[in-house]
């Protein structure tokens, strides 16, 4: 572990990464030379068998914190981070991720205009197996039936630390949806508050085949509509979200 103290950093940038070698410059290289220079930098490895680490130290003086070693999986080192972050505001651009130049300059702005947010979603360009989307602003009330309803939680969803603690850490059960659990409880049940950058404003690119992509269908169906039973939405509302996902899956497959 390497760790030096910061003054009060506006943001605190966390990423996650292990045995990838081949992006985790790129992504490094996005966060530090931002525009925007008051944030702190936390790179968090499970313990790499490739040269990642090796890598992650050609950068060691321009990261405010680096940690490697072993965990249980991706919301494990996430919590990790999230336990080292100092800032006011707090990201997660994981290893193949990028922000753009400007990217906390127009989310500082943003904020200045809107203190009393709790979270911001910033506009992300996302690479999908076998396409390119913008994903820009979100629609609180569809997350009562479509986890889908937002940008990313990754390179484009900023939220306060202190808003965050009222909330809670990703909740380690969940393996591929506890960002979305997260999303859940903070936003239906504690009603944080929270604005986004318009569609110009381009935030963050995330590449395709993260975490979430090697969890099949059916694997997310399920653990999404664990995520509704344990926070208690209405059971007769989480049959038919999870019939209607059923019977779209069934569609895709025959047309």
């Amino acid at each position: 572990m390497k760790k030096k103290k910061l003054k009060k950093p506006f943001f605190s940038i966390i990423t996650v990464v292990k045995n990838d070698e081949a992006n985790i410059q790129k992504t490094i290289k996005s966060v530090i030379s931002q525009s925007f220079k008051n944030f702190e930098y936390i790179v968090i490895d499970g313990k790499s068998k490739d040269k990642t680490i090796k890598k992650i130290n050609d950068y060691k003086n321009k990261i405010s914190c680096i940690l490697s070693q072993k965990d249980a999986g991706i919301y494990f080192a996430m919590n990790k981070g999230i336990k080292i972050a100092n800032g006011t505001f707090l990201l997660f651009v994981n290893s193949g991720d990028l922000l753009t130049k400007n990217a906390l300059k127009i989310i500082y702005e943003l904020f200045s205009k809107n203190k009393k947010v709790d979270f911001i979603f910033g506009t992300v360009k996302r690479h999908y197996t076998t396409n390119t989307i913008i994903k820009y602003g979100y629609n609180k009330f569809r997350l009562n039936y479509n986890f889908d309803f937002a940008t990313a939680h990754s390179t484009g969803f900023f939220i306060k630390l202190k808003s965050l603690k009222k909330v809670g850490n990703f909740n380690t059960k969940y393996k591929c949806s506890a960002d979305y659990d997260l999303y859940y409880r903070a936003i239906i049940k504690k009603k944080l508050k929270g604005v986004s950058t318009n569609k110009n404003n381009l935030i963050g690119i995330m590449k395709s085949g993260g975490h979430s992509s090697k969890i099949s269908f059916f694997e997310h169906l399920l653990e999404e509509t664990k995520i509704r039973y344990d926070n208690n939405q209405n059971l007769l509302l989480i049959f038919l979200i999870f019939c209607n996902a059923i019977f779209k899956f069934i569609l895709k497959k025959i047309f």
